[in-house]
């Protein structure tokens, strides 16, 4: 009997070891097949630059500008974005930026709550630091460090003044932007109607649309319809100066209207060699991408802590179709 027991003890012990190996082989693999975009335990810093707006000659400069400056910090740099400004798309990056735990992100700011969400909540729970660049967001909503790129507001008193130059002090103006206005279009009409509210005969007419070129088509017909005798159009959303001049052309030519745009649209530097527009307001891309890189990292090296939460500004000028700037 005595045998018996012992015989079975054996045998529950066997078992037991068979299925503790078994268990340790799947937490083997399972760890194993972690995803490996995580950071490694190296000393090399990670940082990400994420876009809306991936693969455009805007956004490509400031992501060259970031990747120079990047090398010379001797960190890391990984550039992630979406196309067509796919905003589902974007955010999902954002979150897993946070979640893989990077040192820093630098990310073309998004006016809306998930957004806020994610740089409020998310990234300030797991200790990162975030910095718009080029479109930005309130820093009361986003506890974002800083913003670098242009003062938006100064940008629409520039594109403005210029269209008093061409046009004169009476007319009435079209101004087409997003249907919600983003944060930075909020702060370019503004801008704009500084300085065109200053002029009793000038008749302001702000419309918003879908993001889609057909809806852009439909609004710039419209709003042709109810205004003709605009003598000025201006696109606080760089992409939607293209369809807009495509629906003008088609009803009538370009030359006698007065058309102003910013260059971070897909089409502003061909529309202006072509002389379809009279002016863009011209920003510093490539600075922008540098200064976010060196800012993020004064952060996060406690070199410049806090940074400026009102932001780092970059230069703006207008280029005339003639290509001389002013």
């Amino acid at each position: 009997m005595r045998k018996k027991v012992i015989f079975a003890l054996g045998v529950l012990i066997v078992i037991f070891s068979y299925l503790t190996f078994i268990s340790a082989s799947k937490a083997f693999r399972l760890s194993s097949d972690m995803p490996t975009n995580l950071p490694s335990a190296e000393d090399t810093l990670r940082l990400v630059l994420i876009t809306q707006e991936l693969d455009t000659p805007f956004w490509n400069k400031v992501g060259q500008g970031a990747i120079q400056q990047a090398l010379e910090e001797n960190v890391q740099l990984e550039v992630w974005g979406s196309y067509g400004n796919n905003q589902d798309d974007f955010l999902k990056k954002m979150e897993i930026a946070i979640h893989s735990k990077v040192n820093g992100i630098i990310v073309q700011g998004l006016d809306n709550e998930e957004f806020k969400e994610l740089t409020k909540v998310k990234a300030a729970f797991y200790g990162i630091p975030v910095i718009t660049v080029a479109n930005d967001v309130p820093v009361q909503e986003s506890l974002r460090k800083t913003y670098v790129g242009s003062d938006q507001f100064l940008a629409g008193k520039l594109v403005a003044s210029q269209l008093i130059k061409e046009m004169g002090t009476a007319g009435e103006v079209i101004i087409l932007g997003d249907q919600e206005l983003a944060y930075y279009q909020k702060e370019r009409l503004a801008g704009i109607r500084n300085v065109l509210d200053g002029y009793p005969d000038i008749k302001i007419i702000v419309r918003g649309t879908e993001e889609t070129k057909e809806q852009v088509l439909a609004t710039t017909q419209q709003l042709m319809n109810e205004a003709p005798q605009a003598s000025a159009f201006l696109a606080i959303n760089a992409n939607y100066a293209g369809p807009m001049i495509q629906e003008i052309e088609r009803r009538t030519k370009v030359e006698p209207y007065h058309i102003f745009t910013f260059d971070d649209g897909v089409e502003s530097a061909t529309l202006l060699k072509q002389g379809k527009l009279d002016g863009v307001l011209e920003q510093k891309p490539e600075e922008m991408g540098r200064e976010s890189v060196k800012w993020l990292m004064e952060w996060i090296t406690d070199e410049t802590v806090p940074l400026d939460s009102h932001g780092y500004l970059t230069e703006t000028r207008i280029v005339e179709a003639e290509g001389d700037g002013i």
